[in-house]
């Protein structure tokens, strides 16, 4: 049998890991992020260039799984997980193209790990009959799908938590419509608040004993690694008509989504420049213009999503650049604050008719401000969600609704409802210890 790849922490004080046990447990012992010994290499004559999604991304994980007991299931699960497109449309204006990943059931790129974490997690035996509970911090779009990732699958709860009024109302309404096996928690804090109890919650080896717990945000290495898949079927698809690599423009802020292109450049797939924008959250940018990485509470903005100051991956951006000199090298990042979001967002609508939503707004700022110092080069521009769930902030500035996907109308004709938690560690343990919950 083919010796598997094992996973490791990226603090270094837990036994090395294969891929299912890295999955199920979500965050390693000793508090650290999992990542592969080492990433592997792989190359692009090895997808198929007609192939679907699910297609590239079966042969871009196979290496993950290798000697795993999920390995002979990894194609189905991509399909299961895989099954709309995230497609590259040309922005003739703009001498650009938009990769669309806002195409799923709760429309935002959360869908991607999330789903096949949910199809990964439904193929894992386990030994302890008692239910698993998933916790999931969210700023805005993770939650949701998670929810309706797992929504009414069998030994699975699922307990988001967000922070309260900073969501926006329909994405505060997706994250508690579904009833049944979710449970929304609307925290009386920031996000980050929200991902400080989730990781203590994880890391209390008495309150796993009572209640096991995983994690489905993107500290799960079951979330990252589908996250790949459409940046790498973007780049083969784009290397085999342009014969060139793809350059991106990533809007982040937990930075699980800038970490997936980045290891798809590392693996050896054909991704150019990389450049992220932010919000008014500037710890990443700062890191990036050559400052010490200083962690702070998240400041609240139109783009909440990437509401985030201590960016939990991180940990797996230095593991896979030990040498930050040569990681700023390589990557750019910029912060762009409420003001500019907005006339970003109005700006484009009245001259192009554009609309995007806050956080592809940052992204198409970005793209605005290279072309003003004659960048030329061909650019693509990551769209994270879909303007429709942040109606409150963009229509007022666009100047006309926006339609609403089938599959968010539909959540948002159910009956929502969110606990009160406070924001506090232990508020959480015991809520989940509560004999109700059990």
């Amino acid at each position: 049998m083919t010796e598997p790849l094992l996973y490791l922490s990226t603090r270094g004080q837990s036994p090395a890991a294969t891929i299912s046990s890295a999955i199920a447990a979500g965050l390693a012992p000793d508090g650290g992020l999992y990542v592969p010994e080492a990433l592997p290499r792989l190359d692009p004559g090895a997808f198929d260039p007609h192939g679907t999604l699910a297609d590239t991304a079966a042969t871009l994980l196979a290496p993950f799984f290798t000697g795993d007991p999920l390995a002979e299931a990894l194609p189905a699960i991509c399909r299961e997980a895989l099954d709309f497109d995230t497609p590259l449309r040309p922005m003739p204006r703009h001498d650009a193209h938009m990769l669309e990943l806002f195409h799923g059931p709760t429309a935002a790129f959360k869908d991607v790990g999330a789903r096949f974490l949910a199809a990964c997690l439904r193929r894992l035996p386990r030994a302890d009959e008692r239910p698993l509970t998933i916790l999931v911090a969210t700023s805005g779009d993770t939650g949701a799908a998670v929810g309706a990732a797992f929504h009414r699958q069998p030994g699975v709860r699922v307990v988001i938590l967000y922070p309260d009024g900073l969501v926006s109302p329909r994405q505060a309404h997706q994250l508690g419509c579904f009833d049944d096996n979710v449970q929304a928690l609307r925290v009386q804090g920031r996000f980050d608040d929200c991902q400080r109890m989730v990781k203590a919650a994880l890391n209390d080896a008495a309150l796993q004993a009572e209640r096991p717990l995983s994690s489905a945000n993107s500290i799960s290495l079951g979330r990252l690694l589908p996250q790949m898949s459409y940046y790498a079927h973007a780049a083969l698809g784009w290397w085999h008509e342009h014969d060139s690599p793809l350059n991106l423009i990533i809007p982040t802020g937990n930075l699980g989504n800038a970490l997936a292109a980045l290891w798809v450049r590392e693996i050896g797939l054909p991704i150019g420049e990389i450049c992220l924008s932010c919000n008014a959250n500037a710890t990443l940018p700062e890191f990036f213009e050559g400052q010490d990485y200083r962690p702070r509470e998240a400041v609240a903005t139109v783009a909440n999503a990437m509401d985030v100051g201590a960016p939990s991956n991180f940990e797996r951006l230095r593991w896979t650049f030990p040498y930050a000199a040569e990681l700023r090298a390589q990557t750019q990042a910029i912060s762009v604050d409420d003001s500019t979001i907005r006339d970003t967002l109005s700006r484009h609508a009245r001259e192009h008719g554009e609309v995007f939503c806050p956080h592809t707004a940052t992204a198409m700022h970005l793209l605005d401000r290279l072309r003003s110092v004659g960048n030329s080069s061909p650019w693509t521009i990551v769209a994270t969600a879909h303007p429709a769930k942040f109606e409150s902030v963009v229509e007022p500035l666009v100047g006309h609704p926006v339609a609403v996907p089938p599959a968010l109308a539909a959540m948002l004709e159910r009956t929502a409802s969110a606990e009160v938690m406070d924001a506090d560690d232990e508020a959480l343990k015991r809520w989940l210890r509560e004999p109700a919950y059990a």
